[in-house]
């Protein structure tokens, strides 16, 4: 396999923004294996020190005993220090991560809705009852307060405190931020108290270190000793809540010993003047949390296009209800708190049901992990969901697999991909926000698959063989229940070995049957069918997977709009798709503070024209073209199985491969003078070096990073305002997915 990299210099940054194709050398067509070998092609997620920018951040194992005039409160405070500083810098919660292979944990809803036949692959059935392990004393708990949580609304009953009167359980309001919140304006942090059950909903973006006590925050619990960690609540998706848990349980420490641990905390980042209403509100069962500003190279890149600056303040629909806080100690930190109106996340009973039943099934395993598929129809809340399962799951397991099968929304990268990935840290904010490289991934190049449906069944066949059955797998599907879609479904379920379906659901209207273990029996998939019974019962199906059973957990989403397309702005399916290009090139964006760079000033790779093959995906274009279409556009980097060799010449693909890919690029130019591609990509070098193909797909650059680009004199690259919609063959494409395409009705049986 020839290398990018060995072959590359660098263009200079005098160097044009782009480059016209002028006339050159001929073109060589090249075969390739259309299948993905299995050998594994792993690729590192990158990894960023500096990820998360902050200033004037006091180490929380500094001396405190300046602090405080009285002796034994500074030993206090220095045991406090000390505390903090043992434990761990990383999660999860004070135990030490778990592994999934726990004893059943008997709940009501778990009783009512998981079966007696076995769960698993192949695994044994329910285990024995009783089991008093601590690990199964921990899951039986947390699945408990899962499935009893209800926004942290409601009141807790039988609960000493000697907090004020206004501390009260359920969302905090406006006037009592004044007794709950102080802020400290010369290192610019507020430091915030909650009592049991109270919930800070918010829209912005913020940094939450937890002094004391326990919060949640979409499923994933923070404690005190862990590591900070950013909170995205934009404008286009649902606001984040965090609430309070109480004081991790602790036999060995008193109720006065908790408050003075939590008031010598309030004291080490409060000054004496600013601590004193705040300490009245500190009981044992108080949670300290730290709010910061957050400035990463993400709200930076994005906070430069002039249509993105109001990403994360406040929704039309928080506006037009009035929910928003203004003046209060949060205000200055980049976060507004929002009033019960804004209403907040929503979950059905059948929500929490499904959410506690997952949560047992990692408990009861013991033959292999759960493989978890949610499905259901377009905004019914599937990633909404994922996401609460992933976080609330890391509370006890040190990672969770992630198999993404819906093209058009994805979850760590740019729409057009199928990934397999390791998630170790909680999603705290919607996709855009977290756009990590995969462990896995293969280009499809389009945002549906409805074109090439053998090529996309492949593609999840060759990531699954690469998933080793040793932690629970979340598997997300597109919103396409309906013909087609519903036979890829069907497929999906039967090939990977599905231990639990969620199905999401809205509304009275039935978009996709209900998929019991019994329904799929005679359902007709892609490419599997039902099994054909001979007269003697036996089976002759043959060349298809036995159905396994499975347990079904049907979710009824009730929170507004279910069903819907979003209304308001950066909430439509285009628009999340451009957000998530977005957050993947702000890689590019230096860590530290500074002027965001636009894309045409960082220096491009100069790669080879007989480095690398060049194929369209998504349809077909003359050889004499193709580098005509590729010029200016996203491309996968992708790794071949074969070398590839051009003899000076462009190499270009005859079929669409199904191969690894490591990650986007912008085709920034193309010299066929000097036999050059130039590259804009923020793909380290070192994994450059693997990459032999540049796949074109039908995903495009987002307009506003080619028309929001500054410095640059004149008319913007790649950009026209003299085109006419009028036309033959101008507008869009409409493709009616109902429709059998004569490739498919010959396959179809």
């Amino acid at each position: 396999m020839l290398a990018i990299v060995s072959l590359l210099s660098v263009v200079g940054m005098g160097s044009p923004p782009y480059i016209l194709l002028t006339k050159g050398k001929p073109l060589i067509t090249m075969k390739v294996q259309k299948s993905l070998p299995k050998t594994k092609q792993t690729s590192k997620r990158q990894q960023c020190n500096d990820k998360w920018f902050k200033s004037n951040r006091i180490p929380q194992n500094s001396d405190s005993s300046n602090l405080s005039p009285s002796t034994a409160m500074a030993k206090l405070e220095h045991r406090a220090s000390n505390l903090r500083k043992d434990k761990p810098n990383l999660k999860r919660l004070k135990k030490k991560a778990m592994t999934v292979s726990f004893r059943q944990v008997k709940t009501p809803a778990a009783t009512e809705r998981t079966p007696s036949r076995p769960l698993t692959n192949g695994g044994a059935g329910r285990p024995e009852q009783g089991s008093d392990s601590d690990e199964s004393q921990d899951w039986s708990s947390f699945a408990e307060s899962v499935l009893h949580q209800n926004g942290g609304g409601e009141s807790m009953e039988g609960q000493e405190s000697c907090v004020s009167a206004k501390a009260v359980p359920g969302r905090i309001e406006e006037e009592a931020f004044v007794h709950c919140a102080e802020r400290d304006y010369i290192h610019n942090r507020t430091v915030l108290v909650m009592q049991q059950g109270q919930t800070l909903c918010f829209r912005g973006k913020c940094l939450l270190s937890c002094l004391y006590g326990r919060v949640e925050v979409h499923g994933f619990t923070l404690e005190e000793g862990q590591q900070s960690y950013p909170l995205f609540s934009p404008s286009s998706h649902c606001p984040l809540t965090v609430t309070a848990l109480g004081d991790s349980p602790n036999p060995s420490k008193t109720k006065k010993a908790g408050r003075l641990e939590a008031k010598a905390i309030v004291r080490k980042y409060l000054s004496a003047e600013t601590c004193k209403r705040l300490l009245s509100e500190v009981d044992s069962d108080s949670c300290v949390i730290l709010l910061e500003p957050l400035d990463t190279p993400l709200t930076r890149f994005l906070n430069s296009f002039p249509d993105l600056k109001e990403l994360f303040g406040l929704s039309s629909r928080d506006i037009r209800d009035s929910s928003a806080m203004l003046d209060t100690p949060l205000s200055g930190l980049g976060i507004t708190p929002l009033r019960r109106t804004a209403g907040g996340m929503v979950m059905s009973q059948t929500y929490r049901e499904a959410l506690n039943g997952l949560v047992n099934a990692c408990a009861e395993e013991l033959d292999g992990c759960p493989v978890i598929l949610v499905c259901g129809a377009k905004n019914v809340g599937k990633s909404t969901f994922n996401r609460h399962l992933i976080n609330t799951l890391l509370n006890h397991t040190a990672s969770v697999e992630y198999l993404e099968c819906d093209l058009g929304q994805t979850e760590f990268t740019p729409s057009g991909c199928l990934s397999l990935s390791t998630v170790r840290e909680p999603l705290l904010g919607p996709p855009f926000t977290h756009q990590w490289a995969p462990e896995h991934m293969i280009f499809y190049g389009q945002s549906s698959c409805e074109t090439d449906l053998d090529r996309y069944l492949e593609s999840l066949k060759s990531l699954w063989r690469l998933y080793n059955r040793e932690t629970p797998i979340v598997i997300n599907t597109m919103g396409w229940v309906k013909g087609f879609g519903f036979q890829l479904l069907v497929d999906i379920i039967r090939l990977f070995s599905i231990s639990h379906v969620v199905q999401l659901s809205s509304g009275d209207k039935v978009m996709c049957p209900q998929l019991t273990p019994e329904f799929l029996r005679s359902s007709h998939g892609w490419q599997t069918h039902p099994p054909v019974q001979s007269a003697l019962g036996e089976d002759n199906s043959g060349t298809h997977p036995a159905q396994r059973s499975y347990t079904l957990f049907s979710i009824h989403s009730e929170f507004e709009g279910a069903g819907r397309p979003g209304e308001m702005r950066h909430q439509r399916s285009n628009e999340q798709r451009d957000l998530a290009l977005l957050g993947y090139f702000s890689q590019l964006q230096s860590p530290e503070p500074g002027p965001v760079r636009p894309l045409h000033c960082f220096t491009p790779y100069q790669v080879p024209h007989s480095a690398v093959a060049v194929g369209v995906t998504h349809c077909e274009v003359a050889p004499t073209h193709v580098l005509y279409t590729a010029n200016a556009s996203l491309v996968g980097l992708c790794c071949l199985n074969e070398k590839v060799s051009g003899r000076g010449s462009p190499v270009l693909l005859s079929q669409t491969p199904v191969c690894p890919c490591v990650g986007f690029g912008v085709l920034r130019g193309v010299d066929m003078a000097r036999g050059l591609y130039f590259l804009v990509t923020p793909v380290a070098p070192s994994v450059l070096r693997q990459v032999n193909c540049l796949l074109l797909g039908a995903v495009t650059l987002p307009n506003t990073l080619l028309t929001g680009q500054t410095g640059i004199l004149g008319e913007p690259p790649y950009v026209t305002m003299d085109y006419s919609f009028e036309l033959t063959g101008a507008g869009k494409l409409h493709v009616f997915k109902g429709l059998a395409r004569p490739g498919q009705m010959k396959n179809a049986k």
